[in-house]
């Protein structure tokens, strides 16, 4: 069985360079290594699912700018099918200016991400949902997030929320969500311990929750009690993308949890509206859960032993 995901959200061109320390105000200093490749949470987490052998197409918006290009050849370097939501537009794409520090791997991100460019679903939507197992959401380009998710619902497909904060639309969102795994950034209002963004996930209706903090345990919940799950020491090199990876893994792993073909099995007809558990959900055990985010962490872990967000593959 070919695991299919599809994957709306930001798409950038990341420009990325390692440095000893960060610069001070009006400081210039010399980058020890630099690299260059499509970013965003819904682009890396489609290359890091299809590099582990599923079909991943991302909707997205990048443009026709000269800069274009770059993301284009990455994405398909990697296997990554783009469906681009601007095709005509002839400004920039949303560039990423990253630093990473030798030695601790922390790293300073200035970007515009999606602000100022409007997107509209496209047409063909229903169809793309339709096509997948599984539709992965990073919460940019509210609009398409939540399009995507309702049709993710009518059809019975998993969906998946990468919650790297907390943004405007993510409430709207979350009763058409399946899976939500956010970072130790992502605070709903009045929800500040990972406990409480739990419990909160829980009561806006997703079935299947996790907290990731960097180093430390996963914080997972199903339908039980909230379980942890360790994270790998290594030698860190790296931290940007890795929870990228975390939702590429953990998305291909739950796709390959499902083992049905879109259009026959479980997955097929309507699913309860927001709210609801659905079809979709009904296959996981707690077991098959925690399996998944099991198979998901080594990985992201293994991302952050070296530079940039593609090194990893190779090795």
């Amino acid at each position: 069985m070919t695991c299919r995901g599809l994957f709306a959200g930001l798409c950038t061109l990341d420009l990325v360079q390692s440095v000893d320390r960060m610069p001070a105000a009006n400081e210039k200093v010399t980058a020890l290594g630099q690299t260059v490749a499509a970013g965003g949470p819904a682009a890396n987490a489609a290359v890091t699912f299809a590099h582990l052998g599923g079909a991943a197409t991302l909707v997205s918006a990048v443009g026709a700018h000269p800069l274009a290009r770059g993301v284009l050849a990455d994405l398909d370097e990697h296997g990554v099918r783009l469906t681009d939501l601007t095709p005509d537009a002839a400004g920039p794409p949303a560039i990423s200016t990253i630093m990473v520090t030798r030695g601790t791997g922390d790293r300073a991100v200035v970007s515009v991400n999606g602000s100022g460019v409007r997107v509209q679903p496209p047409p063909g939507l229903a169809d793309l949902v339709a096509a997948h197992q599984v539709v992965h959401l990073d919460g940019h380009y509210p609009g398409l997030a939540l399009a995507a998710a309702r049709l993710a619902r009518e059809r019975g497909r998993l969906t998946v929320l990468d919650g790297g904060s907390w943004k405007p639309g993510t409430a709207e969102l979350l009763p058409y969500i399946n899976v939500a795994v956010v970072s130790g950034d992502f605070h709903p209002p009045g929800a500040r311990t990972p406990r409480e963004v739990l419990a909160r996930l829980a009561a806006a209706g997703v079935p299947w929750t996790a907290v990731t903090h960097g180093s430390g345990p996963v914080l997972w919940r199903g339908r039980g009690e909230v379980r942890s799950i360790p994270v790998p020491r290594v030698d860190v090199v790296d931290t940007l993308g890795a929870g990228d990876v975390l939702h590429g893994a953990l998305t291909f792993a739950l796709c390959r949890a499902l083992g049905e073909d879109p259009g026959v099995g479980p997955l097929t007809g309507p699913a309860p509206g927001p709210g609801g558990r659905g079809s979709a959900t009904e296959t996981f055990t707690e077991d098959a859960f925690a399996a998944a985010l099991s198979f998901a962490i080594p990985i992201a872990s293994a991302a952050c032993a070296s530079f940039g967000t593609r090194a990893w593959m190779r090795v």
